[in-house]
């Protein structure tokens, strides 16, 4: 298996073992917040395999537009976690923490992989 998508379902499978956990241990709202910063780390991994192909492609247009992208991708995390916050009353930390959840598949495929190619 390749290991982009090792870390794309090991980043689906953190988020969701932890917003059960979230859920079990704070209660339904901080568990849509952990869901919501897991779902926005997902899609960020997403943007940067995504820009990492399109420069080994050498598709330069393609370049830009994923690079300006990745710059807008931070004040829609500011406005979404604001209007998350505000709106519905979650805890920021929950947001954060599920933030961290694409790091945290990384460094898991990262012991996986020099765990296997020994």
């Amino acid at each position: 298996m390749n290991t982009l998508v090792r870390i794309r379902r090991m980043t689906i499978i953190i988020g969701l073992v932890g917003t059960a956990a979230v859920l079990m241990v704070r209660g339904p709202r901080d568990a849509a917040g952990f869901l919501a910063g897991a779902a926005f780390s997902l899609f960020s991994l997403r943007s940067w395999i995504r820009l990492s192909e399109a420069v080994g492609a050498g598709s330069a247009p393609s370049v830009r537009a994923h690079g300006l992208f990745l710059s807008l991708r931070y004040v829609l995390l500011a406005v979404a976690l604001y209007a998350i916050v505000n709106v519905l009353g979650i805890t920021p930390v929950a947001i954060v923490v599920g933030l961290l959840v694409s790091f945290a598949a990384v460094i898991l495929g990262l012991v996986y992989e020099s765990v296997i190619s020994k």
